[in-house]
């Protein structure tokens, strides 16, 4: 038997040693981003695990706990969020570590948060990150190193043998109820076990980004020396007679530092600090830390944590032959970004009562729906499964699917409600697992039909105004309900793409009406276009464009924003929630000008055509209008497809990467946005870039010779390959390809390329060629393409026939074929 297995092993050595010996973790470095407002996590953790484990500095881009941008460290805390922007997010108990008191004296130890920071410096070269596991050496000497479980995370404290004072080692830990945000409400509580120094409380804190407040206990444990003393602290007064403690916030807008500590009788090995976390109970943390860590084994936790990110990055791989290896990190490393958040949460919700997944850490929708959550169906879509029985589970619930949530809130509403796309880009791709579509689709028109009370943080709002006019007026009269009145014109470009997501569930569940209503309010976006705006610098030199979108009042008069407003150059202009804020978000309306990703086609009409819509593109990126670091530039880079100019949006996104994005501290051009920025790398990189909420996959060579996808439920495996492949990335042009042998001159794919494991192979060049420019090349769209024609005539292609010629079944009325979990 032995001898038939190794002559098996033989037979297919090559393949077996070229599967085994990568590893995509090789190439993974979470510090990408912890610096230059990445805000990323880059600390331990699971796959979108709860606990997450990392020291915190008390810098002001600390969002993500941890910075490398000179900021001391503050403590170690346990849960965080990854990439946001706003107030900085969880942090909560934060433990601190101290080789001894001067004199013995515990009240010579410097407890509150603000005053620690004096003893938390440290060198960025002591600092060590991978898939599950985060170290760093602090000038103090103390090194601490921490990995985690699901909801636990073990840190292991190493002291020198003697303090700052000379004396011998008596190291004191104290946990803290505090927060990166400083946002802990009134009547927290702690309480030492003067005899085992088990730590348990919990306080009430705020979510960064949304409405509400939340409870969070934990439980903590340690081992490896035996215990001295113990007790709490209040401000900067510590005492080890009292062990119980209940605290206010107090009345000067700042906590009241106070918690609890444990002092050990020596430093001669590491001291392990396991804690876990809970929004149940304290009694429920404990129990999570028990399971998952009955031995404090941290060489068996960070091991386990490094398969389990091992297994997770395992379907994609990449040669890497001739290509630089910073190439590798800045690709690997941003899919890991990607399954930081949302947080799986299941069985960690207090709100009620369900047997269905529970993820949370939606932040938020707006930048997740983009890239970040196509490239989970893709990678792991077991996942986005779960999600998406969550967000349902959540309208169930709550009444609504969230378009932001975090910490068990709601979160703020940016822009449309776009958990409807969301759901209208799994069901398209054929998710089932258990998903209950006809709940989803009930959420996805409740959110088209009803307006909530608080549309600041749920649903849509202006629903009344949107049905008879068309559009969202600026200044609105809106008595059913509440939120930021701006937005307007982004607003309405991003509910007619929401409609049109409805549009493609309804239409393959048979919902004929429904289908014909909502494709026809997709077309809102045309109400707010005027074809006589120009566009002008503020020097008053012109942009030479005219047609861009504008805000409508109530009586149908035009107003006017600055189509520069919000732009990359605009450095005065409010463009984000304040009720001052301009009538696009966080984008201007050049940029906005692009949304219509259902409807290319007819845009590109509005625009003069595919030659003047390619200028226009063309002078959005190179005269900066844009911005990469913001997720309403994505899709614009690779829009050159629609015109039928595939070459140049090969060409933007070699100029984007590696300019923008490189595999360092400071290499990320924008906050991560729970892995916005990295899916965004990882698309380009891997030459095919999706538009959300379509089965549609746009082709630019990759930028290594091969890219494997192996589909983790129908466990096959799609390939791209490069002819020609071009290390100096200069022949980024495709000649010809082919898709599983056959001539093929379409510049999309469909999604079955994934999950039917099928082979495109790209013959590239120096300079641009005739692939992918014909009508029939272009990817589907719901207006017709005009001017596209040969020899003077006009080819026009519906949406409706190019998706039927491609053989996609379902959006159109035919229910097309599921992927099972």
């Amino acid at each position: 038997m032995v001898l038939l297995l190794v002559a098996c092993w033989w037979a297919v050595a090559g393949k077996v040693l070229a599967q085994d010996t990568f590893d995509p973790l090789a190439y993974v470095d979470p510090l990408i981003g912890a610096s230059n407002g990445g805000n990323v996590f880059p600390g331990a953790s699971l796959p979108y695990g709860m606990a997450k484990a990392v020291a915190d500095t008390n810098s002001g881009s600390r969002q993500g706990g941890f910075t490398m941008d000179g900021a001391a460290v503050t403590g170690f805390s346990m849960m965080h969020d990854s990439g946001t922007g706003g107030s900085p997010s969880l942090g909560n108990f934060a433990l601190f570590a101290y080789t001894n008191c001067p004199g013995g004296d515990v009240n010579q130890c410097v407890f509150p948060k603000k005053t620690r920071a004096a003893f938390g410096r440290f060198s960025n070269s002591s600092v060590s990150a991978k898939p599950g596991t985060f170290g760093i050496t602090l000038e103090s000497g103390i090194r601490a190193e921490m990995t985690t479980t699901h909801h636990t995370s073990l840190f292991s404290f190493t002291f020198p043998s003697l303090g700052a004072d000379e004396e011998p080692a008596q190291p004191l830990i104290l946990q803290d109820l505090t927060d990166l945000a400083d946002s802990r409400q009134d009547n927290a509580t702690v309480t030492v076990d003067p005899t085992t120094g088990r730590i348990t409380g919990s306080a009430r804190f705020l979510p960064s980004f949304g409405t509400g407040s939340f409870v969070l206990h934990f439980c903590t444990d340690f081992s490896g020396a035996d215990i001295v003393d113990s007790g709490i602290f209040v401000n900067s007064r510590a005492s080890t007679e009292v062990h119980d403690l209940t605290i206010s916030r107090s009345i000067n807008g700042y906590p009241l530092p106070g918690g609890a500590f444990v002092r050990f009788n020596s430093a001669a090995e590491p001291i392990l600090v396991r804690t876990a976390t809970s929004f149940i109970s304290a009694e429920r943390a404990c129990e999570h830390a028990e399971n998952e860590i009955p031995d404090f084994d941290f060489t068996a936790v960070s091991e386990a944590a490094t398969e389990a990110w091992r297994a997770k990055m395992s379907p994609i791989r990449v040669s890497t032959n001739q290509v630089n290896g910073s190439m590798l990190t800045n690709f690997y490393s941003g899919i890991y970004r990607t399954m930081i958040n949302p947080q799986n949460y299941t069985g960690e919700n207090p709100l009620w009562s369900s047997d269905e997944p529970y993820f949370d850490s939606f932040y938020c929708i707006w930048d997740q729906f983009r890239s970040q959550l196509p490239l989970l169906t893709i990678t792991d879509p077991g996942a986005v499964t779960d999600m998406v029985r969550s967000l349902i589970d959540t309208y169930r619930h709550s009444g609504w699917l969230p378009d932001c949530r975090m910490s068990l809130n709601k979160g703020y509403t940016q822009g449309g409600s776009n958990a409807d796309v969301v759901l209208a880009d799994a069901y398209v791709k054929g998710l089932q697992g258990g998903i209950n579509w006809d709940d989803g689709y009930a959420a996805v028109v409740k959110d088209a039909e009803v307006e909530p009370y608080d549309w600041c943080c749920e649903g849509r709002g202006g629903l009344d105004s949107w049905k008879s006019l068309g559009y969202i007026p600026v200044e609105d009269f809106d008595y059913k309900g509440f939120g930021t009145m701006t937005r307007s014109i982004s607003r309405t470009l991003e509910y007619a793409y929401n409609d049109f997501c409805i549009a493609q569930m309804a239409a393959s569940l048979g919902k004929t009406s429904d289908k014909d209503k909502f494709i026809a309010s997709s077309g809102n976006w045309r109400n707010l276009f005027k074809a006589d705006q120009i566009s002008a610098w503020w020097n008053g030199s012109s942009t030479g464009f005219t047609g861009f979108f504008q805000p409508r009042y109530l009586n149908q008069t035009w107003g006017f924003q600055d189509p520069l407003n919000c732009s990359n150059l605009d450095a005065t202009s409010v463009c984000s929630l304040q009720n001052t804020g301009r009538e696009t978000f966080e984008s201007s309306i050049w940029e906005y000008g692009f949304f219509v990703p259902h409807d290319q086609a007819s845009l590109i009409t509005l625009y003069g055509g595919p030659s003047a819509f390619t200028s226009r593109l063309d002078y959005l990126h190179d005269r900066s209008i844009t911005y990469i670091g913001n997720e309403p530039s994505f899709l614009t880079v690779f829009q050159y497809h629609y015109a039928g100019r595939p070459a140049l949006s090969a060409l933007r996104s070699h100029f984007y990467i590696p300019s923008f994005f490189s595999p360092t501290p400071s290499g990320l051009p924008g906050n991560d946005d729970s892995g916005a920025m990295g899916s965004f790398v990882a698309f380009a990189m891997m030459g095919l870039f999706p538009n959300p909420g379509q089965p549609v996959y746009l082709i630019t060579p990759p930028f290594f010779q091969e890219v494997n996808v192996t589909h983790p439920l129908t466990n096959k495996t799609a390939r791209v390959k490069n002819v020609n492949f071009d290390p100096a990335y200069e022949a980024v042009y495709i000649q010809s390809a082919t898709l599983d042998g056959e001539v093929y001159t379409k510049n999309w794919v469909d999604h079955s390329f994934f999950t039917e494991g099928k082979e495109l192979v790209l013959t590239l060049g120096r300079n641009e060629s005739a692939w992918g420019t014909r009508v029939e090349d272009l990817p589907p769209s719901l207006g017709e393409y005009q001017g596209f024609g040969g020899n003077g005539s006009v080819k026009r292609a519906t949406a409706e026939g190019l998706w039927r010629r491609a053989g996609y079944k379902g959006r159109f009325g035919v229910v097309g074929d599921k992927v099972g979990m």
